[in-house]
Formats: C-alpha cells, structure tokens, sequence
C-alpha cells in the first residue's frame, strides 16, 4: 500500500522548479483556435484545452513521483522519461521511449500500450494512470489491457496500478482491487498555457534534473520473452485443434489464454464467406462474393464472450462489426495505422480452408460462449 503525501495531494509545485514548462506540448489546434478566437465553451476549444491540460497534469505528476520515488524507501527502481531520459531509439519487443518521449511497449513498428509512469518495489511493479477525466468507467478495459502485458513481460512481479485523479472524480469503485487510488485537488495548467502563448509572461528556471540510482532507462530492464504475432497465431491454431469439437473451450477459459485474451481483446477463430454472413450482417452486395469474414472472441468488460466480426479490404482498410446488448449492429472502420488491421492482416494469411465456418458453426459457437465461464487471471 502506497500512501499519497500531502506535497502531491496539495499539488504542491515549489519542489519541481519551473520543469512542467519544459516539456514539449501539442498545442498546435489549440493555439489556432485561440488566435481564430473561439469562445471557451465552445465544444471544440473545450476538447483541445482538456486534452493540453491532461498532458500538463501528467508531465506534474510524473515530476512529483520521481521525488517520491527517490524518497520512498519501498521503491527499488522508477523508469524515466521525457527530458530526463537519454535520447535513443525505440526498440521492438522491448518497453522503451517513444518520439513522443512516453514509456511504450511496440512490436516492430506498432505501439501495443502506453504507461504515464512504471516503477518497482521488491515484489510488486507499479503502472500508473493519470487523469483529469470526472468519469472514469472507460479506464478499466485500458487497465486489463495493460495488466496482462505486464504479467506477460514481468511474471515474477505483482502487478499494481496506481491511479490518480482529481477529487470529484467517480466511478471508482468499479477499479479492480489491483488498483490503487490517490486523490489530489483539482489541477489547472492556465499558467503553462499562458507561457506558451507568450514565451516573454515569465522568466524560467533551468531545468532539474534530480538523481538517483533508482531511476532507470526504460530498455535496461529484462523481460519475458514475448513475441507478439507469433503468440497470437499458436492461440488460433490451437483453439481450432480439437479432434471432436469445432472449439476447445478448456484451451480458451485457461487462465493463461485469458491473460492473452486481455492483451489482445480479441481471439480470432476461423471465417466465414461472404455468402453466408450476409444474413449475420445484413450485407447488401457492396463486398467480392470471395471476400473472406474474420470471425473473432471478444470479451467484453464484465467478462463476458462475444463473436465479433472483421472485413477486410485492403492492407489499410478494415471495417468492424459487433453488436450491442440489444443485438443492434454497429460498422466501425478501424484505424489504419492501429494494430487490429496488422492482425487481421496477419491471422488471414495463417488460415486454410480448415478454418471455414457455416452457420450452423456460428450457432454453435455462440452457444458455447454463453455457456462458458471465465476464471480470474
């Protein structure tokens, strides 16, 4: 158990000098809106003020932490970041520094997770969250996410997760009881706005850079060996290799798959032709007649089993199909720079003819998903 001091929960800043002036910050859209001279409660100058004020509040905290990191006697090792880590590339299978100068996990050119901050105490690795959002429901899936990428990279470690917010903020209680939560006062960054719009409204300080041998740079530490695409394809081939069943439900409802179902989010089981998906999907003619239909598990937040659908049509172009609690269909068009559309890519190259399905397949398999329970990871 971790313990907020009064210096973070005040957001006292008289112990970081001016250094939150010394990131770099996107402010591009907002600086523009400010010049056009939108009203502040305009929706669109509210969204990028949020979002700019978010990355300030993130850049203080991390300051505060590294001081209470250096402190705090039970933390053995705090990764560094921004200007107070060494400028080197990123590497792939590895956690390391991105361009944007953020702690991230990536398989060769894609990023698979993103931490504001990690550091370690004897038994336990902490990850943190740091956020100005009132609601903070959306955050649990990011969170098992993260999890199990950790657990996968560092299994001798207790994973944790430190939140930080606001007070007011709610939805709390609904964090997993891996989490921890601190509260602090409610955070502005008017100042630092006010200096990036008139570098000459204020003289700074240098910036600190404190030491200690527990900080570290991120591609130092020494993790499991994890290799991305090839875990994802031994989780389709095996599920689709049970003699009797046309899914091996022990394989999917292990503890261990499931930790790789919360990395992934989704398991990618076979597919369907065209043909047969227009009556799931309500296709009305604008696919190839030998467009194949990726047929996915999702597990939703509450753990439960969904099949969920992936057309895709060229190497960037990639179109989602799920449906609601009520059965109402939702086509999302996926990110073409995202790593779903290099799964798919991937995972559709794997798969032979074995791996077609009919309807009477689907009906299964819906079927053994309602019925399937799944253990805590």
């Amino acid at each position: 158990m971790l313990d907020i001091t009064e210096s973070i929960k005040k957001l006292d800043e008289s112990d970081i000098s001016d250094n939150i002036y010394h990131y770099k910050y996107n402010t591009k859209h907002l600086i523009s809106l400010i010049h056009k001279k939108v009203a502040e409660d305009d929706p669109s100058f509210l969204s990028a003020y949020r979002s700019f004020e978010g990355e300030v509040f993130e850049n203080f905290i991390y300051e505060k932490l590294m001081r209470y990191a250096k402190e705090n006697d039970a933390i053995e090792k705090f990764i560094l970041k921004g200007f107070h880590q060494n400028k080197i590339k990123s590497f792939a299978n590895t956690l390391s520094i991105s361009e944007k100068q953020q702690i991230v996990y990536r398989t060769k050119s894609k990023e698979i997770s993103e931490f504001d901050a990690i550091f370690f105490t004897k038994t336990q690795l902490y990850f943190v969250e740091m956020t100005l959002v009132k609601s903070v429901i959306k955050l649990r899936k990011r969170l098992r996410k993260k999890k199990a990428l950790l657990e996968i990279l560092f299994p001798n470690y207790e994973i944790k997760s430190l939140i930080i917010l606001n007070d007011g903020a709610t939805g709390t209680r609904q964090f997993p009881p891996y989490c921890e939560v601190w509260f602090t006062k409610e955070f502005s960054a008017k100042e630092v706005l006010e200096y990036i719009r008139n570098p000459k409204s204020k003289q700074l300080k240098p910036k600190e850079k404190i030491q200690s041998p527990k900080f570290i740079e991120a591609h130092t530490l020494k993790l499991h060996n994890f290799r991305y695409y090839n875990t994802i394809s031994w989780i389709t081939k095996t599920i689709r290799s049970h003699k009797k069943h046309i899914l091996d439900m022990g394989f999917l409802t292990n503890p261990k798959v499931q930790r790789y179902h919360d990395l992934y989010t989704k398991i990618y089981v076979g597919y369907l032709s065209i043909a047969n998906a227009k009556s799931i999907l309500n296709l009305s003619g604008e696919y190839e007649e030998d467009q194949r239909v990726m047929v996915a598990i999702e597990k939703k937040h509450n753990d439960e089993f969904i099949l969920t659908y992936y057309i895709q049509l060229s190497r960037k172009v990639l179109y989602l199909y799920s449906f609601d609690d009520d059965g109402k269909m939702t086509k999302e068009k996926k990110d073409p720079f995202g790593i779903t559309v290099t799964e798919v890519y991937h995972i559709n190259k794997l798969m032979d003819a074995s791996y077609e399905f009919t309807l009477a397949n689907i009906k299964m398999i819906e079927n053994l998903l309602k019925e399937a329970s799944v253990p805590s990871v």
